[in-house]
């Protein structure tokens, strides 16, 4: 696999910024982080997408797209598996405080680094989830987009080692639950395919979204609700997912509950390594 170590900061080579940047002082900025395959990003208007509606949220300037797709070409052009990187934040500022400067010269910051080395068997076979005791707290202003600021999802992944449980399931502070710490989660309930609703947390994963466009085309039926743990224990089949795991299947829910890897969670695993493997 080739790799290159290269980061553009603002578009020149660099790996170096500056500890009076927003993004270092407050996290005030966002991230999305992208898969790459043979050059190319197959989901990468629906990482695009998001970006700018996490801009607009957070009054952040976006950045020129011509510019952000020279550069993307530049860094990925000869990668043939890897892991892209972009972070905006709102730069430096002259001023202190919170206060939002008026010459705002947002940072760009673009890395590519390699591909995660995952088991195959979590793709192949699925794997074991537990119940994160950290909760997510709400903030409908910020729920779905990537920002800087991700203290609860760094928490609960502290809370266990076993390299043979990949993830936990996160809850609100309401009990009711909202993804994984890295993943969006769903479930078949009754030919059903179901998503939490990430109204008031939680990040709006590009592969979950890709998931709720694309699942009418395998005839799959989707419904975005609140879901709770009875829900979890009653579902038929369940699985986590984002931009760079894909699909991973999951069998048991600590000790709680275990599922089948069937037919409606493999013929949606295929289909998004048809879409990535079709990509021009």
């Amino acid at each position: 696999m080739f790799f290159s170590e290269k980061t553009l900061i603002n578009g020149r080579p660099s790996s170096k910024v500056s500890f009076s940047d927003r993004g270092f002082q407050y996290g005030d900025g966002l991230f999305e982080t992208i898969a790459v395959y043979k050059g190319k990003i197959p989901f990468y208007d629906f990482h695009l997408n998001r970006l700018k509606i996490s801009c607009h949220r957070l009054k952040l300037s976006i950045p020129d797209l011509k510019s952000l797709d020279e550069e993307i070409k530049e860094l990925c052009s000869e990668v043939s598996q890897g892991v892209l990187k972009i972070i905006l934040t709102r730069g430096i500022s002259e001023q202190r405080g919170y206060r939002i400067p008026h010459n705002e010269k947002p940072t760009r910051v673009l890395s590519i680094y390699p591909w995660p080395n995952y088991p195959i068997d979590f793709f192949k076979y699925g794997i074991t989830l537990r119940i994160c005791a950290t909760t997510l707290g709400h903030n409908p202003m910020l729920s779905g987009i990537k920002h800087l600021n991700r203290l609860e999802q760094i928490l609960a992944r502290s809370e266990w080692n076993d390299p043979q449980i990949p993830e936990g399931v996160m809850l609100d502070s309401r009990g009711q639950v909202i993804s994984g710490t890295m993943s969006n989660i769903f479930i078949f309930i009754s030919d059903y395919l179901q998503t939490p609703d990430l109204n008031n947390c939680g990040v709006a994963g590009v592969m979950r979204e890709f998931i709720l466009q694309k699942a009418s085309t395998l005839g799959i039926k989707t419904i975005v609700k609140p879901i709770n743990l009875d829900d979890l224990k009653q579902a038929e089949e369940m699985f986590v997912c984002n931009s760079l795991i894909g699909l991973w299947p999951v069998r048991y829910l600590e000790e709680i509950s275990s599922y089948p890897v069937s037919t409606k969670t493999r013929n949606i695993q295929n289909f998004i390594q048809m879409w990535i493997e079709s990509y021009e």
